[in-house]
């Protein structure tokens, strides 16, 4: 009530000065003056504000008042998009700062409204300055009354101008401030509506839509295809056990835009130059970046505020969006993975190595390990790592990796090529524990600040959050806990086609699932003798696939080759 009638104090004010100066208006000149249009946006969605609006307004006002803003290409100009005058004052702006470093070329400035100008009494001063200074003409296509206003500053010894411009700054700044404690509370109060978005950062993976229920016109979040492909690729990787770090580089190589750059580009024109140059200098991938987006409750559609779920009066989470991208579910057994890395020792980066895990010594049982490769020939020597670790092994295994690579491949592939390819897919159960978790702790940091209030009403404010998560965490303690489960399933594809089609790593993760081992034996002479044969022995252990055990009697056929001793399902002893 206090601001309006402080806003109506300052209009009477501005019309009497304006009654006083009304030989300031130069709207029978007949000289024709260069004009600079200039055009602001905060938000640029905003229709009611569009760009196409303010350059009719101010075309309209440059034609009543003779000022001319030139054709074409020639066009004088200066438009900022998503700029905020509360925050951003005229001189830092991207292009109206370029053009006010530049004066002499221009006589007037035309605005549509005094708000797309400035907004703090502060930024109309430094402004009136620089008008006074370079003895220029601004002019605002609708003012109070919905008439047009005009500060002429070329004639410096007059003051009005600067008295009229003052005035109206002062109540650009206080209507500023005003607008900003109703964002401020229609904000709260959306915050606790569901899959009511209020505006601000957009969760990568999802994006905004119009929406309308009955007489309520309003956005909501949907998903972003393109950042949700993303997302499935980074969760396929992880369950195809590929490292965070090596995801994040395998995305900066692919080119494939940060969630900075994504939603840069989605600013921009399809085409246009300023999209050209975001695209040959996207940022890389960080892997914190990855553990963060999913770590943050945005997964699962939750609406978060200050960095804690925003909750309801039981405690339960308000949710931003109908369409999360991973269920309650997926988004624990993801972080779980990802936490079990974490406390998980660091293994030697044997990441090349087809054989890693599955080549052993023979003499102790130990890991054979991938020494350096020569980089000519490709070949390398697989060697036991018992001395490593301390252990003495009185017949160290030590072998070309070529030989063994290809004596492996061809023995896995006779047996298990022609078989089809089946998929082990983790169907996620629920743990209410990692939410007990977190929730507790917001509990713990909420019950930090008890005490803290000095008012009833902040005091009531914070014993409902309080409640809220004690009924959560009671919810919580009584939810039954769902075992995950595994289920096979049928590609379609042989495993020969996809060991063709796969990298070491892929290949690798064939033979350790159908329980491959390689023993390798010592040497006949020196450290490296001649690979045969008869140093090696090929095992399938454990169950792989019925197809597979159907080939032959392991106990069939064996000929002159001794039969192993180790228990397996099926083995190649050689």
């Amino acid at each position: 009530m206090a601001t309006t009638t402080l806003t109506r104090d300052v209009e009477k004010s501005l019309r009497s000065a304006q009654d006083m100066s009304a030989n300031l208006s130069p709207a029978e000149a007949v000289e024709t003056l260069r004009g600079l249009s200039v055009i602001r946006l905060s938000v640029k969605t905003d229709e009611t504000t569009s760009p196409e609006r303010q350059n009719e307004a101010n075309d309209r006002i440059a034609s009543i008042l003779n000022i001319d803003f030139g054709d074409g290409p020639e066009r004088r100009h200066a438009m900022d998009l998503d700029v905020s005058a509360s925050k951003v004052g005229p001189f830092e702006r991207p292009r109206l700062s370029k053009w006010l470093a530049r004066p002499e070329e221009y006589d007037a400035i035309v605005w549509w409204r005094f708000d797309r100008a400035i907004r703090s009494m502060a930024d109309m001063h430094e402004l009136g300055k620089w008008a006074k200074r370079h003895r220029k003409m601004l002019v605002f296509a609708e003012g109070i009354g919905s008439g047009h206003q005009v500060f002429d500053f070329r004639n410096p010894m007059d003051p009005m101008a600067e008295l009229m411009l003052m005035l109206l700054a002062f109540a650009a700044q206080v209507e500023s401030q005003s607008i900003r404690d109703r964002v401020t509370g229609a904000k709260a109060a959306m915050r606790m509506m569901e899959y009511r978005w209020a505006g601000g950062r957009i969760p990568y993976g999802y994006q905004p839509e119009q929406v309308e229920e009955g007489d309520w016109k309003g956005w909501t979040l949907v998903q972003d295809t393109k950042a949700v492909a993303v997302f499935l690729f980074i969760i396929g990787e992880i369950l195809e056990g590929r490292a965070i770090n090596a995801i994040a580089q395998n995305l900066t190589e692919q080119r494939v835009p940060c969630p900075t750059d994504h939603q840069a580009l989605k600013k921009l024109r399809p085409g246009s130059d300023e999209e050209k140059k975001l695209l040959a200098t996207l940022k890389p991938w960080r892997p914190a970046t990855i553990r963060d987006l999913l770590a943050s409750e945005n997964m699962i559609g939750w609406k978060t505020h200050r960095g804690n779920p925003v909750r309801k009066d039981d405690g339960s989470p308000v949710l931003m969006t109908a369409e999360p991208i991973l269920t309650r579910e997926e988004f624990d057994h993801i972080n779980g993975i990802l936490a079990k890395r974490a406390k998980e020792p660091v293994q030697r980066r044997d990441t090349h190595a087809l054989l890693m895990r599955v080549a052993l010594c023979q003499g102790c049982g130990s890991r054979m390990y991938l020494g350096e490769v020569d980089s000519e020939t490709g070949d390398g020597r697989y060697r036991c790592s018992a001395n490593t670790r301390g252990v003495k092994c009185t017949a160290q295994g030590l072998i070309k990796s070529l030989w063994l690579e290809r004596y492996v491949t061809e023995a896995f592939l006779s047996m298990a090529g022609h078989v089809e390819f089946m998929e082990t897919r983790t169907i996620p159960g629920y743990d209410p524990e990692p939410e007990l978790q977190s929730t507790l702790k917001e509990f713990e940091e909420h019950q930090e600040q008890k005490g803290r209030q000095k008012s009833k009403t902040a005091l009531a404010s914070w014993q409902r959050r309080a409640d809220a998560l004690d009924n959560r965490l009671a919810e919580l303690e009584n939810a039954e806990k769902v075992e995950p489960r595994t289920e096979r399933i049928g590609t379609g594809k042989t495993i020969a086609h996809k060991w063709q089609h796969g990298d070491s790593a892929a290949r690798r993760e064939m033979l350790l699932e159908a329980g491959c081992t390689v023993l390798v034996g010592k040497g006949a002479r020196g450290k490296l003798s001649p690979p045969n044969e008869s140093r090696v022995l090929f095992i399938v252990q454990g169950d792989f696939d019925p197809s597979i055990e159907a080939v032959g009697d392991p106990e069939e056929d064996w000929g002159d080759r001794p039969m192993p001793t180790h228990r397996g399902s099926l083995r190649i002893a050689a």
